[in-house]
Parts: C-alpha cells; structure tokens; sequence
C-alpha cells in the first residue's frame, strides 16, 4: 500500500505554553509543495481564516467520495458535467463524554449531460457504492450520510 505525508510545523514564538495564552495557528505541507496554514475552529479560540482540522476532515471525505463517485460514473458510462458539495462536520460527544466529530453529511449537486439525468434512486446507489469503497469512509468511525 502507499504512504501519504502531511508535515506540521508549530513554534510559540513570544510568550509562554500556557492554558488559553498560546497561539494555535500552524502550518501544514503536502508532498507537491502546498502549504496551508491551520487552526483550531473559530469556537475554540482559532482564526475563521484558515483551515480548521474539523473543516479538513469534512473536505477529505467530501474530495475523497467525489473521486470514488465519478470513477464509478465513468466506469458505468454515466457523463457528469459537474459535481458540487457542501460538506458539514458536526461536533458530539462519544458514549464516554468525549469530545469528538460525531457525524459527516455530504450534500452533493450533480449535472449530466443533457437527456442523461439520472433519477433519485439511481443517485441514492451510486451514492452508496461510493461510500463503500470511499477510503476516507472507510477510515472513520463518525455517522456519515449523502443527502440529495
């Protein structure tokens, strides 16, 4: 199998480690060069500007069951134009207390080529054959949903 690497780079800078006084803002380096800058969410304490892991976690899922998606249209000779997503992240609590991303829901949009649209139900299957072979999916523990 292959190996994936992200590089985190974090430093204090000025000032101390201490409870709620230290920045969470770090960066992120991919294998082809991109750099992100993260944080913590907006609720506790991080930058709205930048990515967020809860926010990443949804965009791998979303990215990942998208791919796994339109392989499988190809593969079915389905001609999708476009794909759109909004994907939500939702904290909850595990049955211990705690804290974690409890559930994923994808919201995709497709299109067709004209006079190939596909029903509801064909969408629903496609959808599911995705999930199930969506390595992410695959990879997490959360309640993950596809609402069309």
């Amino acid at each position: 199998m292959s190996d994936y690497v992200a590089k985190l780079k974090w430093s204090l800078g000025d000032g101390t480690l201490q409870a709620g006084g230290y920045n969470v803002n770090h960066r992120m380096r991919f294998a082809g060069g991109l750099e992100a800058t993260m944080t913590s969410a907006p609720d506790y304490g991080g930058d709205a500007r930048y990515v967020n892991p809860e926010e990443a976690i949804a965009a791998s899922l979303s990215s990942c069951h998208m791919m796994t998606f339109l392989a499988l249209c190809a593969k079915a000779g389905w001609q999708v134009t476009s794909y759109e997503d909004s994907a939500v992240a939702r904290l909850g609590k595990t049955k211990d207390g705690r804290t974690c991303v409890s559930s994923i829901s994808l919201h995709p949009v497709m299109t067709f080529v004209a006079g190939h649209e596909k029903t509801t139900s064909e969408l629903e299957e496609m959808h599911e054959q995705a999930h199930r072979y969506c390595f992410v999916a695959n990879a997490l523990s959360c309640e993950m949903k596809v609402v069309l």
